[in-house]
């Protein structure tokens, strides 16, 4: 059954800006679960920072086919890797769903919300949607909470609509600094085992035994020259 909901539209794009690195690309346009992807790098840890009803942010309304100012429930997390924020993860849903079809999500605690996503086959998903956040936005003053390094001019985060019998859940996640670094890391670290320095250890060697080879010889004909005198 075909999605009703969209989670595009002026600013959140199918295809991330031609601009983003390739490994922002891939992390941005990645399909399934988010937490899935992020334990390839490490152990995952899950810290719930909000749980609460709230009002959508104004670019949310409309991918959720609410009115303006229709509460919604709204949970908050961090997901850690190896004790680092990776990713802050900003979800909600109608407020009547929360106490319905998606009462689950309420229950959670510090599992990831990708055990409800992917482990029903009456979930559908909409398409992955991306974008630059800035200061102007408030997923930015959310996830800057968790920034361990200097705060970026921009953040980078994607995000979709899943839906259950016709109630619309929304998952947005905001990539931090500090996944973009461990990814860069990883790729120099393998660009350093498959193209190693070069080095002349051997040329070294060589050279310094031809000079040892000079010197013996020099030495022995000195030698000989004091014994011829004697």
């Amino acid at each position: 059954m075909p999605i009703r909901f969209d989670a595009a539209d002026a600013h959140w794009r199918v295809a991330p800006l031609p601009g983003f690195s390739p490994d922002q690309k891939d992390w941005l346009t990645r399909g399934g679960s988010l937490t899935a992807h992020l334990r390839t790098l490490g152990a995952v840890a899950v810290r719930v920072t909000r749980e609460a009803v709230d009002l959508p942010f104004n670019d949310e309304y409309a991918a959720l086919g609410s009115a303006p100012r229709t509460p919604v429930w709204v949970r908050e997390v961090v997901l850690s890797v190896g004790g680092r924020p990776y990713v802050a993860a900003h979800s909600i849903v109608p407020l009547a769903a929360s106490t319905g079809v998606w009462q689950a999500m309420r229950r959670l605690r510090t599992r990831p919300l990708a055990e409800l996503l992917y482990s029903d086959s009456s979930v559908s998903r909409s398409s992955l949607v991306s974008r630059r956040v800035t200061a102007r936005h408030p997923l930015y003053g959310i996830a800057s909470r968790d920034m361990e390094d200097a705060q970026p001019h921009a953040l980078f985060a994607r995000r979709s609509v899943f839906e259950r019998y016709g109630e619309p859940l929304m998952v947005t996640e905001v990539m931090l600094p500090a996944l973009w670094t461990h990814l860069a890391t990883r790729h120099d670290e393998r660009e350093r085992v498959q193209h190693p320095l070069p080095r002349d250890h051997g040329q070294a060697l060589g050279h310094t035994a031809s000079r040892a080879d000079v010197n013996a010889r020099r030495d022995a004909k000195g030698t000989g020259k004091q014994g011829d005198a004697r």
